[in-house]
């Protein structure tokens, strides 16, 4: 199977306002483009106002190795940093009062049942599943009580390496269902980063100085294991597990689940009943997001290596 390499950059999209679609708060994301423009400075506003601007700090704390912990609520990022000379991909987590660095493989991002909904009856959603089946979605905008996971690669240990981009490669999933990461491109088409249903490994490009998110997405409860990579224009890389538990049930759990045998990322290589809550407005909402900071997916097909 191909695998899939996108690219996530600036592009400086203007503003689109919609009142149509508030007015049909109820109807799928597909009829919904931008959001109104109060609605789109507001949100403007808070991601001025999240830890990215933080990241230009010098000093910056980084939690013990082995110190696990479960995330349930907050902003977090994934991305690439050099520590003590070595290149490595880390978790920002600014979910407590003070920002911290965490090593992948000791978080669990713990995914409520609160997030479960139904996929859309629309083409444009297809790859989510059959529509009316449920998923359970960390939406592109930020909501509460619902960890907030992004990418960022703003790190000012990253900055003046060379190069333009950093590769991010997704190598697999482990879990119950099937994985999913999109944003909401122009007019609210869903651009697809990361797909459980294709061949891997995949890869997406992310320029310097992005910080971004999107809409993470799972077909069932349970604990997941994301092998990622992401990688520098000089060959400098590093593998990680990320860990997600859905739903119900003890997220510690998800330490226990690890990527397929002969898979495991090596370092730096130099369910309730009812739905309590709908994330699709969310996403619908981001869409604005998106375009006020103005990050865009272009996607093109490069030869599989498996």
């Amino acid at each position: 199977m191909p695998a899939v390499r996108g690219r996530v950059r600036p592009a400086g999209a203007q503003l689109r306002g919609h009142d149509a679609a508030q007015r049909e708060g109820g109807c799928a994301v597909s009829r919904l483009s931008a959001a109104a423009t109060a609605v789109a400075v507001v949100a403007a506003a808070v991601l001025a106002g999240a830890p990215a601007a933080q990241a230009q700090a010098q000093e910056q704390a980084q939690a013990q190795d082995g110190e696990r912990v479960v995330i349930a609520d907050g902003h977090v990022d994934l991305g690439p940093r050099v520590v003590n000379g070595k290149w490595v991909v880390q978790l920002r987590d600014d979910s407590g009062a003070e920002p911290v660095w965490r090593e992948p493989g000791d978080v669990v991002l713990h995914v409520p049942d609160s997030v479960r909904t139904a996929v859309p009856d629309d083409p444009a959603y297809a790859f989510l599943g059959a529509a009316g089946s449920q998923v359970w979605v960390l939406p592109q905008a930020q909501g509460d009580g619902v960890v907030w996971p992004g990418w960022n690669t703003q790190d000012p240990s990253i900055a003046g390496l060379g190069g333009r981009e950093v590769d991010w490669r997704l190598h697999g999933v482990t879990g119950p269902g099937e994985f999913q990461l999109f944003l909401n491109g122009n007019f609210g088409e869903p651009e697809v980063v990361f797909s459980g249903a294709k061949g891997f490994p995949q890869e997406t490009g992310v320029e310097l100085g992005t910080h971004a998110h999107g809409n993470w997405v799972f077909s069932a409860p349970g604990s997941y294991a994301l092998d990622v990579e992401m990688a520098a224009s000089d060959g400098r890389a590093d593998r990680a597990v990320l860990r997600v538990h859905v739903g119900a049930g003890d997220p510690n759990e998800a330490f226990t689940v690890s990527v397929p045998a002969g898979e495991t990322p090596s370092s730096n290589e130099n369910a309730g009943e009812e739905q309590n809550q709908a994330p699709w407005p969310w996403i619908a909402g981001a869409a604005v997001v998106l375009l006020a900071i103005g990050f865009l997916v272009r996607r093109k097909v490069v030869g599989s290596r498996g």
